[in-house]
């Protein structure tokens, strides 16, 4: 597994940034510049590329691709790691990933979450997002140029909210990869694997998920930041309100205009969460 990391390496307080399902570490680019800046040097921000995305390997069991062995992989991590004080921030699955490790009551010190950042995410992921993931996920195209990349990804993540085009060309530029073939032309940095076990999930089995999730949920003692998309059509806003009000009552933020999910690109994202875990 491939990490980015900013800031400090010697700094014992590490910021662990975990992306969306087909995204990698680089989404948080911005972000962590800014944290490094606030925090007078005095931070280490760590974005890893999940596993079968960006510069990690892929796996030869596509079943391998679930939320407890992401979790697995980031503990393994952290155990390299060795923060004293660990805060996470994390987008969509990179959220789930961060509320099942904040959620177990018996990890070292070291693994022990003290802020908890979930971007427009909780345990009841609704169904109807989950259909619409589904009908891109595993569909690798292949681009002749990263503009022409740009344009395609923008078409299914408009929902991600406002950006300049110059934004947009900086977050697609880590998503693709050249060809191996030497024609220049470009795909996408995951594995199309990922979609085996995705489409694998029925209603049924995702319920039965919501309740060992919200079991988790409510086992959460780190102070927690819940940052929703007002548009979002995967984080309810039955699932938010309920979220402030049991655990550990997560503090709620929405932005207008935003939906399935933020990408703290945008100023008053990138403050909101910066805010929360250095003020």
């Amino acid at each position: 597994m491939a990490y980015w990391h900013w800031g400090n390496p010697a700094s014992r307080h590490v910021v662990l940034c975990v992306h969306g399902l087909t995204r990698q570490g680089r989404d948080f680019d911005t972000l962590a510049q800014v944290l490094c800046d606030k925090a007078g040097g005095d931070i280490r921000v760590v974005c890893p590329d999940v596993a079968g995305r960006g510069q990690s390997d892929w796996l030869k069991d596509p079943q391998g691709y679930q939320i407890p062995f992401y979790a697995a992989d980031m503990l393994a991590l952290l155990t390299h790691l060795q923060p004293t004080t660990l805060d996470w921030v994390g987008t969509s699955m990179g959220g789930l990933i961060g509320l099942v490790v904040a959620g177990q009551p018996e990890l070292p010190a070291f693994a022990k979450v003290r802020r908890l950042v979930l971007n427009d995410v909780g345990p009841v992921v609704e169904w109807q997002a989950l259909q619409r993931i589904g009908q891109y996920l595993g569909k690798v195209p292949v681009f002749e140029t990263e503009q022409q990349a740009a344009d395609a990804l923008w078409s299914i993540a408009s929902s991600f909210g406002p950006h300049t085009p110059e934004q947009w060309l900086a977050l697609t530029r880590p998503q693709v990869k050249p060809l191996d073939d030497d024609s220049g032309r470009l795909t996408l940095r995951y594995d199309p694997a990922l979609a085996e076990p995705f489409k694998a999930v029925t209603a049924e089995s995702a319920a039965q998920g919501e309740a060992m999730l919200w079991q988790a949920y409510d086992q959460i003692t780190a102070q927690t930041l819940l940052v929703r998309g007002a548009d979002s059509d995967l984080l309810s806003v039955a699932t938010a309100q309920a979220m402030t009000q049991r655990g550990p009552k997560a503090q709620l933020v929405e932005f207008a205009g935003v939906g399935h999910a933020p990408t703290f690109v945008a100023h008053d994202q990138v403050d909101a969460v910066v805010s929360f875990l250095l003020g």
